[in-house]
């Protein structure tokens, strides 16, 4: 829980128990994205009294403070993961709305050439793959 402390301090937020909880989920989360709802779920589980208004509130606040990052994938609702520093792109199964984390050196770089080629400059960028199971 320490750590957590730290976490949230230097992200300038008081810490506070839901915090606390949350942070933890999302460390511990076996895909690393979840939704508001996912994490309501959880802590009820869990038995912790939270209500989802506060998890909304909490993983908002995350946001703003940069701990967390929210994806707003196609033909689902927003989930979050913590904010890494290396980048990542996504993969999201149109069936399962499983989350694949994954990182091409390659398409970085043809990325990068291709801005490069057009004369600009890149700033950020966010890549996710629609993709459904082979048969």
């Amino acid at each position: 829980m320490a750590d957590e402390n730290q976490e949230l301090k230097k992200a300038g937020l008081k810490v506070t128990l839901p915090r606390i909880k949350i942070l933890q989920l999302l460390e511990s989360a076996d895909s690393h994205h979840m939704s508001a709802e996912d994490v309501y779920k959880s802590l009820l589980e869990s038995g912790e009294d939270v209500g989802l208004a506060t998890v909304y509130r909490v993983l908002t606040q995350f946001e703003s403070a940069g701990l967390a990052v929210r994806h707003n994938f196609d033909g689902g609702h927003a989930v979050f993961e913590l904010a890494k520093d290396e980048h990542h792109d996504h993969m999201v199964c149109v069936d399962s709305g499983e989350v694949i984390e994954f990182f091409d050196a390659e398409i970085e770089r043809r990325q990068r050439q291709i801005v490069a080629e057009h004369g600009f400059e890149l700033v950020e960028h966010s890549l996710v793959l629609y993709v459904r199971k082979a048969k």
